[in-house]
């Protein structure tokens, strides 16, 4: 196994680590006594014995054949030799990421502080971690850190370093490689070798920034030290589109780097959505290498998590799911298979609204109840506590796997909201809300995989368990509420907005101490809403939906959801002029502020009503960016996005299933098709924008906050 450590001193060192992973056969015992000699006789570097092993869904141990692999470079080779030999026997811990079964092994994890000795070679001699992976302050390596990212000339339209501006960032300086003079290759090479950074943070660096910087250097014959381990250079994998929960996506290709490591945010939920703090903070939790991480779902981060504490167990950890569902009668099934309760909103304009949270209630549920896999129905107790409504017993004996995976997530994300709202230093205050979001993440994945379908310690009783406490938490939590006096406005899963005519945030707290009493699940009050504004739906009138709102807290802040400012396919143009909106009507306190503020917002929307019809919008401020759901040439009607796919098309440019399409509206009402739109990269100026239909889109955005809302209880 190959180490990359960085010295106090910030000299860096490559070492190598022997390491023998092993994996795992079950199966009857002269098929593995067979094994065991057909293995030993091919001469591979492996060593097999019998020993035995945890069953993850009773609980006894079985006899296994453990095969430990001492070169991992042929660890997967044996595995599917061994699946080929005979399809009957199962295999266990088969399929890991042998970087993260490495950090099991020596209980280490990415970024840790560690003591090592080495001989002069750079062979491990002796490894310990000097680290918590639970901790809360840490140190990070002292990494140096290099910057990319794509300055596009005219309308942004480029996809090539070739022709684009690369703007290069690190150590405070920062320059752009142009390109004239020398290629852009040879110039990042030189910065490359010159400050030989540990990591390379990009902007879309795995889709077109390195793939067009090594297109470069292949053409003009530069060497280009991506990598700095001289042994490998890097590896790219490939680009695909997918279907997941009924969406079409895409995912890039990922270029990964040995010796250093290379971070593309545009390629990277994590990165993305808690920074670099949150990748940190993911890759100490889940011992999952850090450039997998950044590319890969918090799911599998989670999954990593659960593999980690069934190892230590000594559990036989499953290649895929093999746990059929329970048999159930029809009525069962109607029962069982419901997700969470919610009760629509009451639809309208309502002062003085609490909303009050569960945090993390389904992890919570998963710790507090021992909801898991192998404890739902389990096969070792006969008796044990009730599921609500379902039936399904909990096991006794054992305490779950998701519950103690989850419980120290919970608790440690607990530990930095108590520390953002103690008032901590603002540099540390943002680190610490990364790292919460990042806890975040993982915790909302944690409950989906339980009912996954292709999730090896998934099962579907655990999945509907969880939904039916929590349904019977939020029906007593309403029972709470409305004996105390409080209206229920609304409520959904895991939180509620209760309303009572002149309570105070004392009432409210005690609201959630006696709801948190009842249910066992400790409830907070989240934040007191100045205002909010339940709509309805915009295609059925006057029925209430639970994700169309906007509210104004106390402080001032703005919540929204479902409005057009919070899509991605909005036109900037509309998505501003709704903020603007928003931030008036934010300065309101009630329904008579509320009318007064309007006033100023109309005025917000005849102003970009005016400029749309004088001409003065910029181009880019209309740009609707839409999902492909197919490839541009199957689509069979002229709709926009079909159109302007088919455009891009017809200029060679390569479009698949899950990608993004940019255009502009030309003429909507056009009796040929391409003169309706036109895509973005092929925008040319003179064809102007079709301004009937811009100025529909930002009345109707405006409607939400203009149409007569009736007021809610209490200010009748």
């Amino acid at each position: 196994m190959t180490l990359w450590v960085i010295e106090p001193n910030l000299t860096r060192h490559r070492l190598i680590d022997s390491f023998s992973p092993a994996f795992y056969v079950h199966g009857p015992e002269a098929p593995l006594r067979h094994l065991k000699q057909v293995l030993e006789g091919r001469h591979w570097p492996l060593a097999c014995q019998f020993t035995e092993r945890v069953n993850l869904w009773d609980g006894n141990a079985w006899k296994v054949l453990q095969v430990s692999v001492h070169r991992p470079t042929i660890f997967a080779s044996v595995c599917r030799f061994v699946r080929k030999t005979n399809p009957m026997l199962r295999l266990f811990n088969s399929d890991f990421i042998l970087a993260t079964l490495y950090c099991f092994e020596k209980r280490l994890f990415p970024l840790a502080k560690c003591w090592i000795e080495a001989d002069p070679e750079g062979r491990v001699l002796a490894i310990q971690g000097r680290d918590d992976e639970w901790a809360l302050d840490y140190e990070l390596p002292p990494f140096q850190i290099m910057w990319l990212k794509l300055r596009q000339p005219n309308n942004g339209n480029s996809t090539c370093p070739e022709r684009a501006h690369l703007e290069v960032e690190i150590e405070g300086e920062c320059c752009e490689i142009f390109g004239h003079d020398e290629p852009a290759a040879e110039t990042f090479s030189r910065l490359l070798k010159r400050y030989d950074p540990d990591v390379l943070v990009s902007e879309r660096g795995d889709s077109v920034i390195l793939p067009g910087l090594l297109r470069q250097a292949r053409q003009c014959d530069i060497p280009l030290p991506l990598s700095r381990d001289p042994a490998q250079s890097f590896h790219r994998s490939q680009s695909r589109s997918y279907t997941s929960y009924g969406r079409v996506l895409f995912k890039d290709s990922a270029t990964t780097l040995f010796g250093r490591l290379h971070v593309d945010t545009h390629n990277s939920f994590v990165a993305d959505k808690c920074d670099l703090a949150g990748l940190w903070e993911l890759v100490r939790l889940t011992k999952l290498p850090i450039q997998y991480a950044a590319r890969t779902t918090t799911g599998t981060g989670i999954s990593y998590m659960q593999m980690e504490v069934m190892y230590r167990d000594g559990i036989l950890i499953p290649e895929q799911k093999s746990e059929p569902e329970d048999f159930k009668r029809p009525d069962q099934l109607l029962l069982s298979d419901r997700g969470g309760l919610i009760f629509p909103p009451i639809v309208g304009f309502h002062e003085n609204v609490a909303e009050l949270d569960w945090p993390s209630m389904f992890p919570t549920i998963m710790a507090k109840f021992n909801v898991s896999s192998e404890t739902v129905n389990c096969r070792c107790c006969s008796e044990g506590p009730l599921i609500p409504e379902l039936g399904y017993r909990i096991c006794k004996r054992r305490a779950g796997i998701a519950g103690r995976t989850v419980a120290p997530l919970i608790a440690k994300r607990q530990q930095y909201k108590q520390r953002i709202q103690a008032g901590c230093p603002a540099n540390l205050q943002e680190t610490y809300e990364r790292r919460c979001d990042a806890a975040k993440w993982m915790l909302v994945c944690c409950f989906g995989y339980l009912g996954y379908k292709n999730a090896r310690m998934g099962k579907i009783e655990a999945h509907e368990a969880i939904n039916a406490i929590a349904r019977e938490s939020l029906l007593r939590a309403k029972e709470v509420a409305e004996s105390a006096g409080f209206r229920i406005l609304h409520a959904i899963v895991d939180s509620m907005y209760v309303q009572k005519e002149g309570a105070t945030r004392l009432d409210f707290e005690r609201l959630a101490e006696m709801i948190g009493q009842v249910t066992g699940l400790t409830i907070s009050l989240d934040t007191i809403h100045r205002y909010i504004v339940f709509l309805p739906s915009k295609r059925f009138e006057g029925i209430p939906v639970p994700n169309r709102f906007f509210a104004v807290s106390e402080s001032g802040k703005l919540k929204v959801r479902g409005l057009e400012c919070r899509k991605h396919d909005t036109p900037p143009l509309v998505s501003r002029m709704q903020k603007e909106v928003l931030t008036v009507l934010s300065e309101a306190w009630d329904w008579e502020s509320y009318c007064r503020k309007l006033e100023e917002a109309r005025a917000i929307l005849a102003g970009y009503l005016e400029r749309l019809e004088d001409g003065k919008v910029r181009p880019e401020e209309l740009v609707i960016n839409k999902r492909l759901t197919r490839a541009p040439c199957d689509y069979q009607k002229a709709a926009q996005t079909a159109i302007a796919a088919q455009q891009l098309y017809g200029s060679g440019v390569d479009l698949r299933p899950g990608e993004n399409v940019q255009y502009i509206i030309t003429d909507a009402d056009a009796k040929l098709p391409d003169y309706r739109v036109r895509a973005w990269p092929l925008w040319e100026g003179w064809r102007g924008y079709d301004v009937k239909d811009y100025q529909r889109t930002l009345i109707e955005a405006f409607e939400p906050f203009g149409e007569p809302i009736v007021r809610g209880w209490g200010g009748w």
